[in-house]
């Protein structure tokens, strides 16, 4: 799944076909339990999933699946040059960076000519709304063009969760400034069949404003 809506990569095919993923590298990024490379390595693919978290990686351990795990930071993959066939990412690692052009230069760093990248955010607009499923959620209480971080914090000050705020066209010149092509922008409208709701995602306000991007990338 890309998001919340419920967009299958079974249907939408970003990778690629799924009878060509067999044999094929990827490079799942900010795994966490590993869900996306579970489902490549039943596709006949050879994942790798990649956390900057312990915790999440155990999880994944314990879930199980014959392809490795390895605990890095996005920004510094252990990886040689043109390692992987593919990349992808469900919200994961890129909207809790500061520096996302590090970040994919990296990613593009790993990949061979050719390959693709594919990677889900919150949807930008999301941003100015109040994270809310009923109609309070639908009044723009924010400036969609604030860059300011979300952040929480601890009794002691510190940072315990940082999520960075990009505007659709911010997303756009990173991709194009580390070196990509982004080949389509995906905007998964909210089907008929998802009636959950989970934090701010909902059927009334997904029917009425993009809650997931998914920018489809590709390196020369």
């Amino acid at each position: 799944m890309w998001g919340p809506e419920g967009l299958d990569e079974v249907e939408a095919e970003l990778l690629g076909p799924p009878e060509e993923l067999k044999g094929k590298d990827v490079l799942e990024i900010g795994a966490g339990a590993a869900q996306c490379s579970r489902w490549l390595a039943g596709q006949g693919a050879r994942p790798v999933a990649l956390d900057l978290s312990h915790r999440q990686l155990q999880h994944a351990l314990r879930i199980g699946g014959a392809f490795p795990l390895v605990q890095a930071d996005a920004g510094a993959l252990p990886f040689a040059d043109g390692s992987f066939d593919l990349a992808c990412s469900a919200y994961g690692a890129l909207p809790f960076v500061a520096d996302p052009v590090h970040v994919l230069r990296e990613v593009r760093r790993v990949l061979r000519p050719g390959g693709r990248f594919v990677f889900s955010v919150t949807h930008p607009i999301r941003w100015a709304f109040p994270d809310e499923p009923g109609p309070e959620g639908l009044s723009v209480a924010a400036s969609y063009f604030d860059r300011t971080p979300y952040v929480e914090q601890d009794e002691d000050g510190r940072a315990v969760y940082v999520e960075h705020h990009r505007t659709i066209g911010d997303r756009v010149r990173d991709i194009v400034a580390a070196g990509f092509a982004l080949v389509d922008l995906v905007e998964p409208e909210w089907p008929a069949w998802n009636t959950a709701e989970w934090g701010g995602w909902s059927p009334l306000r997904g029917n009425l404003i993009p809650g997931t991007a998914v920018f489809v990338c590709e390196r020369d």
